[in-house]
C-alpha cells in the first residue's frame, strides 16, 4: 500500500493552474440547466406574454422619461391579446387549483413582478439602458399574433419564476383520475 505524504500531495504552480483551467473548462462544457417549461406550448406562450407584460411594467415604473406613456401605448395596442392571455392564465390556475385558482394566480403574478423588479435592482443603472428598447421592439411587431413569439425570445421566465408553477392542468387532472377511490369500511 502506498501512503500519501504531504510532499506527494503538492502540485507545482504551473500544474495547479492547468488543473484549475481544466476544471473551469469542464464546468463551462456542462449543459445549462434548462428552465422548466409547460408541457403545453399554448400555456407556455401565455406565461411568456405575462412575463413580457410584467417586464414592460417594471421598465415603465423604474425608468425615467416617457416610459409610462409607452407602456400605456403597449397595453392599448395589444389589449385584445392581453385580455385573452389573462383569461387563459386564470383558466390555467382554476384547472390546477379549483377554487384556490385566483389565489394561486395572484401569488404567481406577485412572484413574477418581484422577480422582474429584483432583476432591475441587480442590474442597477444598467437596467434602463438595457430594457427601454423593449418598447421599440414590441411596438414594431407586425401584429398582435406576433406577441407570443416575441415574448418567447426574451427568456424572462428564466430568472426566478417558473412557467406552469405547480405542474400542468393536464398533469393535475391525471393525478386526480389515478387517485384510488375510497371505499367505506362496511
Amino acid at each position: 500500500m502506498t501512503s500519501i505524504t504531504p510532499q506527494s500531495r503538492r502540485v507545482p504552480g504551473r500544474a495547479r493552474r492547468l488543473l484549475a483551467l481544466a476544471a473551469a473548462a469542464a464546468l463551462l462544457a456542462q449543459p445549462a440547466l434548462a428552465v422548466p417549461r409547460c408541457s403545453n406550448e399554448t400555456d407556455q406562450a401565455v406565461f411568456e406574454v405575462e412575463a413580457l407584460k410584467t417586464e414592460l411594467m417594471v421598465v415603465a415604473t423604474t425608468c425615467k422619461g416617457n416610459t409610462e406613456d409607452r407602456y400605456n401605448d403597449f397595453v392599448r395596442r395589444y389589449q385584445q391579446a392581453l385580455v385573452v392571455s389573462n383569461r387563459e392564465i386564470g383558466q390555467y390556475f382554476t384547472k390546477l387549483h379549483g377554487r384556490g385558482g385566483q389565489r394561486a394566480q395572484d401569488i404567481f403574478i406577485t412572484e413574477l413582478a418581484n422577480a422582474r423588479s429584483n432583476n432591475a435592482r441587480r442590474l442597477g443603472s444598467d437596467f434602463c439602458p438595457r430594457n427601454s428598447g423593449l418598447f421599440d421592439e414590441v411596438m414594431a411587431l407586425q401584429g398582435v399574433t406576433d406577441l407570443p413569439a416575441y415574448a418567447a425570445t426574451k427568456d424572462l421566465l428564466a430568472s426566478g419564476v417558473t412557467a406552469c408553477p405547480g405542474g400542468t392542468p393536464a398533469a393535475a387532472s391525471a393525478r386526480a383520475t389515478k387517485a384510488p377511490a375510497r371505499r367505506s369500511a362496511r
